[in-house]
């Protein structure tokens, strides 16, 4: 399981990025990100958990997210990508 930092800003993301894609190259065929930590955050946050869905689908594997706070998950329906991050 993959988790996400207790800060995830535009200034993180980068970084943040690269270290949850990083974590891809193993063999397992789910990946499952955990947000349970999350508690400082904007839209970058979304945009990581994007593109590490877009880097699971060109491995091959399913996507998932774990403890999503309620105000990124608002943030994501306000955007209409909801269901894009599957609860697991």
């Amino acid at each position: 399981m993959l988790s996400l930092p207790a800060i995830l800003t535009q200034e993180h993301a980068r970084a943040c990025l690269a270290q949850l894609t990083a974590g891809l190259r193993g063999e397992e065929t789910q990946v499952v990100v955990d947000a349970a930590l999350l508690r400082s955050f904007d839209s970058s946050a979304l945009a990581v958990l994007l593109e590490l869905r877009r880097e699971c689908a060109r491995a091959g594997k399913r996507f998932g997210v774990r403890g999503l706070p309620d105000r990124l998950r608002d943030l994501a329906s306000l955007y209409g990508i909801e269901g894009l991050l599957p609860s697991v």
